[in-house]
């Protein structure tokens, strides 16, 4: 089983909020949202395979493949153990795929989430690197096109410090997991041209930064066929939003989850 932590509130009525980080990070980069949430909601803080403290080795070979799917049914596996029928979820970057898998499998679990630095649609430059990244991945470190891919997605001065954290995650993770993640590069656009395409009833809340010149453009025509959706954009602000403008992202979130 993957590595979790939760928090408990007594006064929240059993009311969950789920908290999905995105590819390279882990729970460490919820650490501003913690102390906020945890006075209102039980959090639940995932690791995704091979990231932060849940190593493949803890729950099944590192020789194994990966699909979104799979990774999916690590954290179904942790709310089916807390005996979480329900739950809101968080999500950043990449952690909004894994969010959007659950809407095809499981929408029933789901009551609202919030979707920061949404990764539904790649446009050239992203497309560029993930090709350039998989077609490279035998002779360069990983490590390395890693760097080069925080640099490219959050480049301002603004993002110095949601690159640097990520970086540091980033380091955690072995060659053969890091190995792992990049196989599922061919299969991240077959699942985004299936995601721009479903229509969900499930209230969204978007959280995107005016400098996020990779996915920006793709989430406001996303959310024009969404009817229950709702885009909030940060001025000067970069792709991890929750961790550029905290105190923003947690009360406009807060907000939202409590109407």
């Amino acid at each position: 089983m993957i590595h979790y932590k939760k928090y408990s509130n007594k006064k929240s009525k059993r009311e969950w909020v789920t908290f999905v980080h995105g590819a390279g990070g882990s729970s460490a980069i919820w650490k501003k949202q913690i102390p906020f949430f945890s006075r209102a909601f039980n959090l639940l803080l995932v690791d995704l395979t091979g990231h932060g403290y849940s190593t493949s080795n803890s729950h099944q070979k590192s020789n194994d493949q990966i699909s979104f799917e799979s990774i999916l049914n690590d954290v179904l596996e942790v709310l089916d153990k807390l005996n979480i029928k329900k739950s809101h979820f968080i999500g950043i970057s990449l952690g909004t795929v894994i969010i959007n898998q659950l809407v095809i499998k499981e929408p029933n679990r789901i009551l609202k989430m919030v979707l920061g630095g949404a990764t539904l649609e790649l446009n050239f430059m992203s497309r560029f690197m993930m090709y350039f990244a998989y077609v490279t991945k035998s002779i360069v470190p990983y490590m390395w096109l890693y760097q080069l891919y925080a640099f490219i997605v959050m480049p301002s001065k603004t993002e110095r410090e949601s690159r640097k954290l990520f970086i540091k995650e980033a380091k955690r993770m072995n060659q053969k997991e890091i190995a792992r993640w990049f196989k599922l590069t061919p299969r991240v656009l077959t699942l985004l041209k299936f995601f721009k395409n479903i229509k969900t009833d499930i209230p969204t809340l978007y959280i995107m930064g005016n400098k996020d010149y990779m996915f920006l453009s793709s989430i406001k025509k996303i959310v024009k066929t969404q009817p229950n959706a709702i885009l909030e954009i940060f001025k000067n602000c970069g792709h991890v939003v929750n961790i550029e403008y905290p105190d923003k992202f947690n009360d406009t979130s807060l907000k939202f989850l409590k109407d």
